[in-house]
């Protein structure tokens, strides 16, 4: 985040945080924490009317005019003029959050290009009917709340990783079936988009009542179901592809709503953990200093990992 101190600067930045709140006299304010995706900055609209001034909402991308002063020892943005960004600003979302190495586009478009390489049509025909069905916001998604790849576009970048070991997989095991272990990586968490609630820069700021309730695995049986009966698939290969969408989170006690119950869906629940696991690791090693301890790591068993500085650790790059 470039800025001029005690200076008036006009920066793109967006909302994490928002607070109305009022001062000792009585007068409403506006308390922020801009960021962008080389940091943050707190700021403050005093005197704050919503018919002169506009509303606002935390993930909103605004342009800001504004002069930054120190202000108990830290940069403070005094905001004088605010809107929201217009298409001629031509601003990028991925410039405001953490997103994936590869764009949405160019992981799309490969992910596609595999589907349409099946040899099997019925499985051809329904990945890419969700697929193109999903398309915009499948560009974007991120593939979780709070842990592994929530990021701009880290539903697809986690399904990409997924379906390049799938078919290292498939290369040493010829008993595997690479169409239907494929398929199943590529549908596997296609309901997170029905599950988060997800702002225009591609951050997931909660969720739904759906996701709440229903859960992707369980929505996204439903939504093959729903795609299945469209494009004719037979059933014993819905059958199929719903018990692996199903099972992936392999055990009851991880939501899963059946154990694996063939060997594709056994795999697909393998590599699903790898990478997700693989993910946090970097995540956590690349915050350690080489000699030092991560942070113990909730979702891997409470556990702390060492960083043995024997290879540099460049998270969100496997895929480049």
């Amino acid at each position: 985040m470039e800025y001029k101190m005690d200076a008036t600067n006009d920066l793109f930045l967006m909302i994490r945080s928002m607070d109305k709140k009022t001062t000792a006299k009585g007068l409403p304010y506006l308390d922020f924490m801009f960021c962008d995706k080389e940091g943050e900055i707190s700021g403050k609209l005093w005197d704050y009317h919503e018919e002169l001034h506009g509303m606002f909402e935390v993930g909103d991308i605004v342009k800001v005019r504004g002069t930054v002063s120190q202000y108990n020892g830290t940069d403070q943005l005094r905001v004088e003029r605010i809107r929201k960004t217009q298409p001629t600003d031509n601003v990028d979302p991925a410039d405001f959050v953490p997103s994936a190495a590869l764009s949405g586009e160019a992981m799309y478009d490969e992910l596609i290009g595999i589907a349409n390489g099946f040899k099997d049509d019925d499985i051809k025909r329904i990945v890419l009917a969700i697929y193109e069905g999903y398309a915009d916001k499948l560009k974007y998604w991120p593939a979780a709340f709070k842990l592994h790849h929530a990021i701009r576009g880290g539903l697809l970048y986690h399904t990409l990783s997924i379906v390049r070991l799938a078919q290292s997989v498939c290369a040493i095991y010829p008993s595997v079936n690479s169409d239907l272990l494929i398929a199943g990586a590529m549908l596997h968490d296609i309901a997170k988009i029905d599950e988060f609630d997800v702002n225009d820069a591609g951050t997931a700021t909660g969720y739904t009542l759906e996701g709440n309730l229903i859960g992707h695995l369980a929505k996204g049986a439903i939504v093959i179901d729903r795609f299945a009966e469209k494009v004719g698939t037979p059933d014993e290969l819905k059958f199929l592809l719903q018990h692996m969408v199903l099972s992936h989170h392999g055990e009851p006690d991880f939501g899963a709503a059946v154990r694996p119950m063939f060997l594709e869906a056994e795999l697909l629940s393998e590599l699903d953990l790898m990478d997700a696991r693989i993910y946090e690791l970097e995540e956590a090693i690349g915050n350690a200093k080489a000699g030092d301890y991560t942070q113990r790591l909730w979702a891997l068993d409470n556990r702390k990992f060492y960083n043995h500085g024997k290879q540099e650790v460049t998270t969100n790059a496997n895929l480049v």
